[in-house]
């Protein structure tokens, strides 16, 4: 059991999220930057209250009063999407509005089980996250029932897209793989033009990333990058090689640990 006596300088807890399992890690930033995990629990992903069940024991058994919290929701429980600014758009009601009526474009229904948020931007295509409310309102719950400070809630892809937003090159895209899944934020220039999410297949090689990623520019209607920058646990086939001409990619991690599934989520967005 964790208490405010054991918190020192620098030191933080990072909460995986996803249908199917938590994980709860101890972060040392200073003198020596460290991770330790703390408890991981599994859930039956899909069955009523697993998820909520399995929040209130993981907290339950851990106890982190007076810690701060950061908390990384896996992409399967959020939603993401790209908002073009509405012209003339000078206030943030305006891009609230814009940004609710391309959900319902894209999802089918407004949004109001879901609380959004986005890098609000009047002038450029921006990046919008819709969380489900229950979910928010639970981990705010705990916040206040175990008295430990809710420090921020991302979704998986942007704490990543942010962890390495400094490292991201002219002309790349970006990208991160966890559980099978490659999802790449494609850009035009500097703007982002689309977040797409695609299964990897099995055995998926060199060749594989190349033909998606020229099917992705496609059908987004962008050039294909020069530069593909990918964290996370991507293949080190997929790295760059002699004689690969139709774009670099980089492999931004070390992917030598072997952090179980829930753990590396916890980890997305740690200091890079």
């Amino acid at each position: 059991m964790l208490s405010s006596r054991t918190l020192k300088f620098g030191q933080s807890l990072r909460l995986g999220v996803a249908a199917d399992g938590l994980a709860l890690l101890r972060v040392s930033g200073w003198p020596r930057a460290g991770v330790e995990v703390l408890a991981e629990r599994a859930v039956e992903a899909g069955a009523p209250d697993a998820l909520a069940n399995g929040l209130r024991a993981l907290m339950t058994e851990v106890a982190p009063r007076g810690w701060p919290v950061s908390v990384v929701l896996a992409d399967e429980l959020v939603r993401l999407w790209q908002v073009p600014p509405p012209q003339g758009a000078t206030r943030l009601a305006d891009l609230q509005a814009a940004a609710a009526l391309r959900y319902q474009a894209l999802f089918g229904a407004m949004p109001q089980e879901w609380r959004i948020s986005a890098d609000w931007d009047t002038a450029h295509p921006f990046l919008a996250a819709a969380a489900p409310q229950g979910l928010l309102a639970l981990l705010e719950t705990l916040a206040r029932e175990g008295r430990f400070h809710l420090v921020e809630v991302s979704p998986q892809f942007v704490a990543a897209m942010n962890a390495w937003r400094r490292a991201r090159r002219p002309g790349a895209w970006f990208g991160l793989v966890h559980a099978n899944v490659l999802s790449l934020a494609a850009y035009e220039g500097r703007a982002l033009a689309a977040v797409r999410t695609a299964v990897i297949p099995p055995g998926a090689d060199r060749d594989w990333l190349e033909a998606h990623v020229a099917r992705e520019a496609l059908r987004v209607g962008v050039g294909r990058p020069e530069r593909l920058q990918l964290c996370g646990a991507a293949p080190a086939g997929w790295a760059s090689s002699s004689g690969r001409l139709k774009f670099a990619c980089t492999l931004l991690e070390d992917d030598s640990a072997d952090w179980p599934l829930h753990v590396r989520l916890a980890r997305t967005g740690m200091d890079t």
